[in-house]
């Protein structure tokens, strides 16, 4: 994909997208709603068409194919099955609209319904399904053809959190046997993260950031991926660098950074910033001299672990903490930071490797 961009009259929806899915990878478009993941699919299906800019699949052009001749494959949020055919027919029928004969289809469709679990479904009508049996339909609908790139649009999103689970599971599996290339849009950090061995982080129709999920997590582009990647989300604490870039101030009170930590932003010293730290990469300070102090405010405990939340001077921060480290409200915390995954960001954008 070349510098696409599709506008509906005067409004932009993507701007100047431009990236690459190699075979066989499982590639993720993450954004919160109305960034324009659904409308990336739907140019690349050939249900839009681009205002500007090119789509490739395999080497080959098909921004000016229509969507049949693009050998894609399409799975929807909604399930889009027949209601009045059987699974079996379901799955079969674009295989007959493609001349395929009856023993093929059978051949197809029963090796598309042994590797979905479908077995014994095969006669049911989709009323008579669970959500997850849909969805693995609308899948196995998509595998039978053994197209050139899956499409998903938010395959998942129907679905109760614990069948979302467990099929972000299977597709993770399936991937894993048959290598298909996938471009897979969602809104959901974790599935974005277990899914994909790329992410491409999209944004009011911008590509913000594209690269491994470790990429994305421990080295965000600009202060947007930090903030949407990652729960709880970077905490984020506007300020400024001495002269020397020694020292961070923020709201009245001042944060002393390491040696290893200040050493590199030196050319930002007096500049306003951005300092990033994830809430896993604080823990409390014991003995030491501690980086920061705060009142705990509120403490969400899920059990495994506990995020706390304190405020200091009109700064409220979060940190990840086990369940047996006890802490109450209103106590006042220590915290040390690991200086060597602090971020630091300049007008949005990350400054320091």
């Amino acid at each position: 994909m070349r510098e696409l961009s599709k506008a509906f009259g005067a409004t932009p929806i993507l701007r100047d997208i431009s990236f690459e899915v190699p075979e066989g990878e499982f590639c993720v478009v993450l954004g919160p709603s109305g960034c324009g993941k659904t409308t990336l699919l739907r140019l690349v299906a050939g249900l839009e068409a681009p205002s500007t800019g090119e789509i490739f699949l395999e080497g080959s052009r098909i921004d000016a194919l229509p969507p049949r001749e693009r050998d894609v494959a399409f799975v929807f949020q909604s399930y889009a099955l027949y209601p009045h055919m059987t699974v079996f027919e379901n799955l079969g029928f674009s295989l007959r609209l493609r001349g395929f004969s009856k023993n093929e289809i059978q051949s197809k469709v029963t090796e598309a319904a042994r590797l979905l679990e479908l077995e014994g479904q095969l006669q049911r009508k989709p009323h008579e399904l669970s959500g997850g049996q849909r969805q693995r339909v609308a899948l196995g609908r998509a595998i039978v053809r053994q197209p050139k790139i899956f499409l998903f649009d938010e395959p998942l999103s129907n679905l109760d959190p614990a069948l979302r689970a467990s099929m972000r599971i299977e597709l993770a599996r399936l991937h894993e046997r048959l290598k298909p290339t996938i471009l897979y849009v969602t809104h959901d950090q974790a599935e974005a993260m277990i899914l994909g061995e790329t992410i491409m982080v999209l944004n009011e129709g911008e590509l913000q950031q594209s690269g491994s999920p470790s990429a994305i997590y421990h080295q965000p582009a600009n202060t947007f991926v930090a903030r949407f990647v990652g729960h709880p989300q970077m905490n984020l604490i506007e300020g400024k660098l001495d002269d020397k870039g020694r020292l961070f101030t923020s709201n009245g009170f001042e944060l002393e950074l390491s040696g290893a930590v200040w050493k590199g932003w030196g050319t930002f010293a007096g500049k306003s910033l951005t300092l990033g730290i994830r809430p896993e990469d604080l823990y409390p300070a014991g003995a030491e001299e501690p980086w920061i102090r705060g009142e705990v405010e509120m403490v969400e405990d899920l059990g495994s672990e506990q995020f706390v939340h304190l405020k200091r001077e009109g700064v409220r921060i979060v940190v990840r903490l086990p369940v047996n480290v006890r802490v109450r409200r209103g106590e006042i915390l220590d915290l040390k930071a690991d200086p060597d995954r602090l971020h630091l960001f300049h007008h949005g954008n990350r400054v320091n490797p």
